[in-house]
């Protein structure tokens, strides 16, 4: 090791060792060395630890964090697959029941519009079998009275009655 030393003295050789100033300059720096060891040293080692916890903290803090995070996800995903079946199944049920909606309506209108027309169908026979007496009656009336023109005569009302009976059962049996 080679140190330089500045003097005042030009004639003197570069490798001359004060040996003074090298003891005072070694025991000053080892008494800086102590002193900075017991009184600096434990705060800035103090203050790196700390820093290296909260370091440690905060990542820990990160990792539960985002597992928090990826639990929320995994729980909304979920609640998002079961809404949309929820959905899906309203809307099948929806479907089914305007298909059985449907169904009884148009049970409801086939059963309406048979007996619509079986009432109809009734009527029209009564409206018919009425007709068919008033023609009847009023054939035999006509029938009467042109046969009493002819014979010149009154017919009664029971020989009437006796013409009309003849006459409807051959009517009966000519259909």
């Amino acid at each position: 090791m080679t140190l330089f030393i500045a003097s005042g003295n030009a004639s003197e050789s570069p490798f001359d060792i004060q040996f003074l100033t090298l003891g005072t300059t070694i025991v000053v720096f080892v008494i800086f060395l102590f002193l900075a060891s017991k009184f600096v040293w434990p705060h800035i080692l103090n203050g790196l630890d700390q820093r290296d916890q909260k370091l440690l903290d905060d990542l820990e803090a990160a990792e539960e964090a985002r597992q928090q995070a990826n639990a929320a996800l995994l729980k909304y995903e979920e609640e998002l697959k079961k809404a949309r079946t929820e959905a899906g199944e309203m809307i099948a049920t929806a479907r089914q029941d305007a298909k059985a909606a449907a169904e009884e309506l148009r049970s409801n209108n086939t059963r309406e519009l048979a007996e619509m027309k079986h009432a109809a169908t009734a009527d029209i026979n009564a409206a018919k079998k009425a007709a068919i007496g008033e023609l009847h009656a009023e054939a035999s009336t006509l029938a009467v009275a042109i046969a009493s023109r002819i014979l010149n005569r009154e017919i009664s009302s029971e020989d009437q009655q006796s013409l009309l009976s003849e006459s409807l059962a051959e009517l009966g049996q000519s259909k």
